[in-house]
């Protein structure tokens, strides 16, 4: 649970500073580094994140899953199969 917090907070960050280079952008109309600086900030926390990411995957910490769950088809057992004993040959 514990990464999935850093997961929240790091997106939150990386929205917060592309916020913060918008509005330099519209206040400085360009003539300052600040822009640069928050935008520079923002790849260094999606790189954090990936790496995040990557290391709690490796670490079995989360699981790639599709959008929806895999459910098996309506009116298929969700059991699977039992062989069927096959008769020996034996004389």
């Amino acid at each position: 649970m514990l990464v999935y917090t850093f997961i929240i907070i790091l997106l939150f960050l990386i929205l917060l500073s592309l916020g913060f280079g918008l509005f330099f952008l519209i206040r400085d109309h360009g003539q300052s580094r600040r822009t640069v600086k928050a935008l520079t900030f923002r790849i260094g926390l999606s790189l954090a994140l990936f790496v995040l990411l990557l290391l709690a995957y490796a670490a079995g910490l989360i699981r790639p899953h599709g959008l929806r769950p895999e459910q098996p088809p309506p009116g298929a057992s969700s059991t699977p199969p039992q062989q069927e004993a096959r008769p020996s040959h034996s004389q």
